[in-house]
């Protein structure tokens, strides 16, 4: 073979070579992860829904801080708390819910009927995956299982905080103490609206502001107080009512008693929380009755209008029968998944594993405390939450308390070393709570009527209890709808109850 041919044949060959590392080059340019922007690209989405207890959701530094640490993108709806029930519901009876949606401890049971009919993932054979979601409370799972079987994960709570909320600085105005009893109560309430707690001049301030909610607003904590059984009592071996007990009567008739004296909100009855909050954060009203740990947000939202405002807690109120105060079970709340929006397997497993990477230290301290050094201190392991940064946490970091899952027993979590903030001292009190919670003796047990019926049965009392308190019926028409609460379904609900709690 001549050299200019052996020549030719070799250029062609180094142009060959050539052309394939450049297509190699060019294939490799656009395989994933080959950028950052194509690795973000792959990360999973995880959709939630879930209440916002606060004025303003996370911070995007935070968001983001937690999608990088869980290589996830996340799309998070963030639905005001006040409306939330509505919102779910719609999502649900729409078919439109996120991935992961959170449902509140008293609207699970609106929710099992589509439990039951397949809408959600049942979760519990996939837990044993992930090393955290291995080691949930086997217990408080119980509880909140559906014949059995697991489908959410679960907010772990205290199991009560509830208790009252009160203008520290008027109690000083009028040298009152903090109640102790529900005379006491009444007093304060009493002095707030008459004696110009906050020196203005002018009579304007109510005592109590409530809303119009018979559980998580004034009336189940007050109800607790007088001794009435939590949702459910045990009389003469049968499973009654609340609303059938002499503790229950006396609720209504101490409501009645403040709102006929004009000391609380007269459009209590159609006050949202919203409005109910902006009360107290106005000045116009100087107690609220409900979850300890709202203070926090009233607390700072009220200094921002008025300095001097200062606030306190209270969580003992002496009663008839001694310290009564209703409970929830061990969660108030759980994530579950649904079927219409993750249609595999590997979605659901990824879903699951954002939440199992949550319970970590970096990303469970994060969620909780935000960013060490601008959020918190850590000293010799503990957290120290400054005074001056307390605002900052309530407008980038407390919001995503909502989305931490068993915080209480993670093991993960930082302790913290003083209870410097309102938030921290209604933790306290919750857990002070526990030495003389009211438990509801029906949690576990399945009744038929109650899941099918529960919605249209509980409106019967509710109306029947407002009414009551405004003066529209009396105690004999409140009667009358106990009895149509039971001649619609109470009475088998009462059957199906009674039969489960001795059987079990």
């Amino acid at each position: 073979m001549s050299n200019d041919r052996l020549h030719v044949i070799r250029c062609h060959s180094f142009i060959y070579i050539l052309l394939a590392l450049l297509l190699l080059c060019t294939s490799c340019s656009s395989m994933p992860f080959a950028s950052k922007e194509n690795s973000e690209d792959q990360r999973p989405i995880i959709s939630i829904m879930a209440p916002l207890h606060f004025p303003h959701p996370p911070s995007d530094e935070m968001i983001k801080q937690i999608e990088n640490l869980t290589h996830t993108k996340l799309d998070i709806n963030w639905v005001p708390d006040g409306i939330y029930t509505d919102k779910m519901n719609t999502a649900l009876s729409t078919n439109s819910l996120k991935k992961a949606t959170f449902v509140k401890h008293t609207d699970y049971i609106f929710v099992k009927n589509a439990i039951r009919s397949g809408s959600f993932w049942e979760i519990g054979p996939y837990l044993e995956q992930f090393p955290n979601l291995h080691h949930l409370n086997a217990d408080i799972l119980g509880q909140a299982a559906v014949d059995g079987r697991i489908y959410g994960l679960y907010t772990e709570r205290p199991s009560s905080r509830q208790g009252i909320i009160l203008r520290e600085d008027w109690l000083d105005n009028l040298g009152l103490d903090k109640p102790g009893t529900i005379e006491e109560l009444y007093e304060v309430i009493r002095m707030f609206t008459l004696n110009d707690p906050d020196r203005n001049g002018q009579k304007d301030t109510v005592g109590l502001a409530d809303r119009n909610d018979l559980v998580f607003g004034a009336f189940k904590t007050i109800s607790s107080y007088f001794g009435t059984p939590n949702n459910w009592g045990i009389v003469n071996n049968k499973v009654v009512p609340e609303f059938e007990t002499q503790p229950y009567v006396d609720t209504m008739n101490f409501m009645k008693r403040l709102y006929d004296e004009q000391l609380m909100n007269n459009d209590f009855a159609v006050t949202s929380k919203e409005m109910q909050r902006d009360k107290v954060i106005r000045g116009t009203a100087g107690v609220y009755i409900g979850s300890m740990t709202d203070i926090q947000r009233l607390s700072g939202e009220a200094k921002q209008i008025n300095p001097e405002a200062r606030f306190t807690l209270v969580n003992r109120i002496l009663g008839p029968d001694g310290y009564h105060v209703w409970s929830i079970p061990n969660y108030n709340g759980l994530y579950l998944f649904s079927k219409k929006a993750i249609r595999t397997e590997k979605e659901l497993l990824e879903q699951l594993a954002f939440f199992d990477r949550t319970m970590d230290k970096d990303v469970a301290n994060l969620m909780r405390y935000g960013v060490e050094g601008k959020h918190y201190k850590l000293v010799d392991q503990k957290v120290q939450l400054p005074e001056e940064t307390s605002q900052m946490r309530v407008n980038e970091v407390n919001a995503l308390y909502t989305l931490m899952i068993a915080d209480l027993s993670n093991p993960n979590l930082y302790k913290v070393a003083e209870q410097e903030t309102m938030w921290e001292l209604a933790e306290r009190l919750s857990a002070d709570n526990d030495k003389f919670i009211m438990k509801d003796p029906t949690i576990g047990l399945e009744s038929k009527t109650y899941d099918e019926k529960s919605m249209e049965l509980y409106k019967i009392i509710s109306d029947a209890t407002y009414k009551y308190i405004l003066g529209q019926i009396n105690l004999d028409g409140f009667y009358q709808e106990v009895d149509r609460w039971k001649r619609s379904g109470g009475n088998s609900m009462i059957s199906e109850y009674t039969d489960a709690y001795f059987l079990k």
